[in-house]
Parts: C-alpha cells; structure tokens; sequence
C-alpha cells in the first residue's frame, strides 16, 4: 500500500474509531430524536438552510464512513422536512455518501482484492461489466441486504462511479419514500422493527427480485418473438440434431445419449473430424517419426559412436496414416451406434429453427423435427488471396498427408503452431525448410524469450526462419514455384518445390442454412453465440472451431458440454461457459506449453505480476535424458503464491503443465505444489523446483534472523 493509501486509511480508521470511542451513535438514535425532536423543530424554523446543510452534511458523512445511524436519520428527515423535501434531501445525501464510500473502497481495497483474487475476480468483473446497474438496481430493491455493504463490495468491481451513483439514486429511492414517510408518524414509533415488519421486508424482497423475474420473462418473450416465425412441430423426432462430428460434435452427441435424449450426429466426411484425419493425429505421428529421427543424428551425445537410418518418406505416411486407423474407432460409427447416437453421414441443412434436412451420400432425403440444435461445423485452413497463390496446388495441414514423395524445398507459410510443428517435422525428414513469417519473430502469442528459444533450435537443425518476411506474389516455371516477399523494404525471391500454407483456420460457416435463418457471425466469421452457447436462436446452439473463441480441439470438448447440458436441460438450468483457464501446447522440440497468462498478456492488460524461472537445464532427469533445456516460467500475484499463468518449454511440457492446470483450476498456490512429494527423478520435479525457488524469493528474512540467533544461543 502507497504512502497515499496509507494516510487516508489511518484517517478513516480515525474517524470511525472516534465515531465510536466517543459514543456518537448515542445521538442517532430513534430514542434520542424523539427526545429532542420539539428542539430541533424550532431550530429548523429558525434556521432553515443552516439545518438542512448540516443535516445533509451529516448524513453524507455518516453514509461515506458506513457507521451506524443512516436509518434514524432518514425517519428524522420525514419528522423535520415532510415527505416530499424529506425524501429529496436523504435522497441526494445518501447517494453522495453511498458514493464516497464506492470510491474508498475502490481505493484502498479494489487493487489488493482483485489480485489475490484473480480467477473469481474475473468471472465477476464479466458479469458486472455485461449487467452491473441490472445487479445493482436489484441490489438496492432489498432491504435484507445492508447498503453499505452494497457500496463497499461494488467498489471492488469494474462497475463506472456514474453509473453507481445514478443507479442507487434511482434504486434507493421507494426504500427511502417508505422511510422517510415513517418519519413522519415520527411521535408513534417506538423501535424501527415498527417500520421494518417481516410483512414489509417481504414485500421489498418482491419489489428486488422482479427485475429478475422481469428479465427471465423479457427472454421468455424474446425467445417466442424470434421463433415466432417459423411454426414449430406438434411433435419432434429429436431432442437433439448435432451437425458436424469433430470433437465438438462428438462430446455433445456422447452427452445427449447417456442422458437417454433422442440424438442424431450428421457428419458430410470423416468421423472424428479434424483433429483424428489431418490434425492433431497425424501430425503428432509425423512428429513422432521425425523425432526418432532426430535423435539417431545425435547418437554422439548418448554415447554411440555412429547411428544410421535408413527411411522411405512414404513409409512415413503411411505409418502416420495406419496411426489414425488405429485411433478412428475411437471416433467410429459403429462405437457411438452402440452408444445410442444415430449416425448419419451426409450434409445437413438448417431449414428452420426445428427442422434439419440430411441429404446422405447415397441421394436420399429426409427432414428430421427437433427441440435444440448443436453447430459443430468445425474450421478450414485459410487460403488467403495472395496473387498468383491459387495456381501453387498449395499445400494446407487438410492435404499435406497425401504426400509420398519428400518436397526437397518446402516453403511454410506461417509461424504459428501449425506452421512450427510441420516446418521441424519436414526438416528433420530432410527437406530443405524456409519458413516465413511476416511478424518480428515465430510464435507471436509466446513472450519473445519462449519464441527465441524456439527459433534458435529451428535454425541449428537447419531451418530457414525468415521473419518480418512478407508473402506477396507467387509465380510459377515448370515444376518450381517462386515466392516474392517483402523484407525490410526490398523484395526477396525463393524458389521451391511445394508450399504449405499454415496462416490459421477459418470457420465453417456457409452452405449450410446459417444465412437463410439469419444467423449473425462475428467480426472474426466465427458464429455469433452468448454465454450460454445460444445464438440468435435460442435451441440452436454452437462449439467448436465454428463458435471460437478458441480453435482447440480440447476447449471444442470443453464447449460442447455446456452446449450439449444447456439445449438438453435449459429451461431448468443453464452454464455459462467457463474460458477462466484453458491451456494449450506447441508441439515442437522442445515443447511450449501455456495456461493462463504470460507476461506480454499481463503488460497489455495492465496486471500486476511477479516472475518465478526455473530453468530445466538444472533438472537431473533432464541431464539424464540429453534434455537439459527449457524452463518453467510462472506468474504469480506479487507477493503472493496465487498462479496468474504458467509457460513451460521443454521435453514433454504438454504433459508437465497439467499439474498447474489443476492448481489454476481450484485455486491452489505454489505452496501446495512446493509441499506435493514428486517422484525422483522425474521431469515433473521441475513444477516443484519452481514452486521452490518462488520460496526462496519470499523467504521470511526477519524470522530466519531470529531463527539464525536462537541456534547461535544453542551453541552457547
């Protein structure tokens, strides 16, 4: 805490201290106005503008410390004032002052709260960012909630001071109008219990909780006014239409058959969609071989004199084809048949809000009614159009598996994950690799010493790593292709044989009924849901690639929980779905894996934080294995243990960061991953030295002192 916050803290401390030291409540009490209520009427009569500004002086002091006494004073304004000048006074007065304490609370306490309470601060900030007055609003209808803890714990949220301050004007205002009207029968109350009968506090808690009910009825309404339109089935043949039958729309059909629903999966290709036939399958098949390969080229470091491989690149793919064989059934027909899902494969057609047309592979036509819809359409590699692009039979992460023949020069377009993993695969297989990025450096979510550890490995096995390069134009002579960039101002040309076009994914978003039904997109062309998943419509639900925001085939899974429990059972219960930590990895050599924040993400949005590195290349497994490499890099509120965000690069640092996932996910800090016994020698060891040289760095100094003397003193 600054010397700032400090003074005005000690001076409220003060104040409120000396409030109670000296017995002030004794003069805002229902006994004591009645006592002197003849006096102070008098002097109202005598002075009328001097006690109206003391009064409202008073009131808003009173209100800004959040001491007792409020409420007798607005009963003493009805007394004094009347109804109507009463209520304006207590009005304006108790706003000011409910104000002042908003600001001291965001003050002195916003900061410190939203640190050590990250995770739970940020789903709140959401909600208050999206319907902060609404929450407010209904906050200030129900006397059973103190106001003063009202203005104290707003303070601590992103809501704007205007919009607190207008809110509670208007939110207090029938709480006040009922006071201040008792105020006026001042003569025959005897304790405030006469105001606030259980008959009266029940009402008010009616009042609070109708904007609730008004809003459930406003989406009630809205819900039947957007579907107005189009006539809904006297009866449906399904709970539940998926389209699409990635990971999305697998984990929503599996979810819909187990709990015994009607379910019926569309799926126009291949079962288990992208991430099983030319994703996350194959390529970390190819990864695989061509790490195998990597370390037969450095045998010397393991002891071994000399080490050949002798490989077919079509034996390669066909290893990494017979790999997916091997997983498909898995993601078969025949396995979610016996689940209870109905397998369709064919193209779906979104014909109304209840009705899905499915044309199969065979020409037939059928038209299915069902309650709720789940859009699992999955993304595309982008193509973009760069001239002379479209004439390279360009590779993309969807047909470069067809390959059998090894391109001896590889052009990759990108430097993302994709674009990383298969520019070392190809590289180590033996293609001589350019990879191009148009950004200062690879990797560009990655803080810049993660990306430079990275392109320092591509470059020493031989990568061609051209940033800040910009693709152009493309050319073609015979079988070479020509790529034009622009680097630093001046064009630079590449020849190669093939090229891989690794710049990201694009929705699935046309062909399918989403511009019929006017079903909006987002700026990114992904579709437009709400929290719940929903999009214009509220039983037609989205996950997955399609609805973003993230394009991982673990949060499609992740997402089409809550799809699938919210069309399933929404209209007793519905999830808002929970981005609050979502890790992802890069499966390059070494690894880089992440969840939650690192420090490029902490700068831009302004988030105190502290740094604990450990580097790998003091772990003993890692020495053992030839791995001495990489880090473990953790983000913590200063001063405190609480994980802000976690990046680990190194060998298997996929699998090592699943231990902060956990810690993230149920607030456990590093204390208790210091304090976990970990097998040796393990790399997961390495989570356990960071935690431990966070320690180091927090130490209790002064105690060790005390410590250090007491065994001096033993000595003695």
């Amino acid at each position: 805490m600054n010397k700032q916050k400090t003074v005005i803290a000690l001076v409220i401390v003060m104040l409120v201290g000396l409030f109670f030291i000296f017995d002030l409540d004794q003069y805002l009490r229902l006994s004591y106005f009645k006592s002197q209520y003849q006096q102070i009427l008098l002097y109202y009569e005598a002075h009328t503008l001097q006690t109206i500004a003391t009064f409202f002086l008073i009131y808003t002091i009173i209100t800004a410390l959040s001491v007792p006494g409020a409420t007798v004073l607005t009963l003493a304004s009805g007394a004094v004032f009347g109804l109507i000048k009463g209520t304006i006074i207590v009005s304006f007065a108790s706003t000011l002052g409910a104000t002042l304490a908003f600001l001291i609370s965001r003050f002195l306490l916003r900061d410190f709260v939203q640190q050590r309470f990250v995770s739970q601060a940020r789903a709140i900030n959401d909600a208050i960012t999206r319907e902060g007055a609404f929450y407010l609003f209904t906050l200030r209808l129900v006397p059973a909630v103190p106001f003063f803890v009202i203005n104290l714990v707003m303070g601590l949220t992103p809501i704007k001071t205007q919009t607190f301050f207008w809110v509670s004007q208007v939110g207090m205002l029938a709480g006040t109008l009922v006071f201040v009207n008792a105020g006026t029968e001042l003569a025959k109350l005897e304790n405030i219990r006469d105001i606030l009968s259980p008959g009266l506090i029940f009402s008010f808690t009616l009042l609070g909780l109708f904007p609730w009910i008004a809003r459930k009825v406003l989406r009630f309404i809205k819900s039947r006014k957007i579907l107005a339109d189009w006539p809904k089935p006297a009866k449906f043949d399904r709970n539940l239409i998926v389209i699409g039958a990635g990971s999305g729309g697998l984990v929503s059909a599996y979810i819909a058959a187990v709990s015994k629903a009607r379910v019926t999966l569309v799926e126009k290709h291949l079962m288990g969609g992208d991430c099983l036939n030319t994703g996350c399958v194959p390529s970390k098949a190819l990864i695989r071989s061509a790490k195998f390969l990597s370390h037969i080229q450095r045998a010397s470091e393991f002891g071994i004199k000399s080490a050949d491989a002798r490989f077919d690149f079509a034996d390669v793919m066909e290893r990494v084809r017979n790999v997916i064989g091997q997983v498909a059934p898995h993601d078969s027909i025949e396995r979610y048949t016996q689940l209870g899902v109905e397998c369709v494969q064919g193209t779906a057609t979104l014909k109304s809000p209840y009705h899905v047309e499915i044309r199969t592979h065979t020409g037939a036509t059928q038209t299915l009614t069902t309650r709720n819809i789940i859009i699992a359409a999955g993304a595309r590699p982008l193509v973009p159009p760069i001239p002379g692009l479209d004439q390279m039979d360009v590779l993309t992460s969807d047909n470069v598996w067809n390959l059998r023949k090894l391109p001896q020069r590889l052009v990759v377009l990108g430097g993302g994950p994709i674009g990383c993993e298969l520019a070392q695969s190809f590289r180590r297989l033996g293609s001589e690799v350019f990879q191009l990025e148009m950004a200062p450096r690879l990797m560009i979510r990655e803080d810049p010493e993660i990306s430079e550890m990275v392109m320092n490995r591509f470059r020493k096995e031989g990568v061609h790593v051209l940033v800040n390069h910009k693709a152009s134009r493309f050319e073609r002579n015979g079988d070479v292709k020509i790529i034009y960039c622009q680097h630093e101002g001046r064009e630079v040309r590449i020849e190669c044989d093939e090229i891989l076009c690794a710049l990201g994914r694009v929705a699935n978003t046309k062909g399918y009924g989403l511009e019929e039904l006017g079903i909006p997109l987002t700026p990114a062309k992904t579709i437009e849901t709400n929290e719940y998943l929903q999009t214009l419509y509220p039983n037609i639900y989205a996950c997955g690639d399609v609805a973003g925001p993230f394009q991982f085939t673990h949060t499609a899974a992740h997402q089409a929980w809550y799809a699938a429990v919210n069309a399933l059972f929404g209209s007793l219960k519905k999830f808002r779905t929970d981005y609050s930590v979502i890790p992802w990895s890069t499966f390059t050599d070494p690894e880089v894996a992440r969840v939650g924040l690192n420090e490029q993400d902490a700068k831009q949005k302004n988030i105190p934080y502290e740094v604990t590195v450990y580097g790998l290349d003091d772990l003993d497994r890692a020495i053992a294995d030839g791995e001495a490499h990489g880090l473990v890099k953790v983000l913590t509120v200063p001063g405190k243990d609480r994980i802000l965000g976690v990046t680990i690069v190194g060998e298997h640092a996929g699998d090592l960061i699943a231990e902060y996932i956990l810690a993230m996910k149920h607030g456990l800090g590093l204390n208790k991953i210091l304090g976990t016994i970990h097998i040796y020698p393990t790399l997961a060891e390495a989570n356990k030295y960071a935690a431990g040289q966070w320690k180091r760095a927090h130490a209790p100094e002064k105690l060790l002192r005390w410590v250090e003397k007491f065994h001096q003193w033993q000595l003695r």
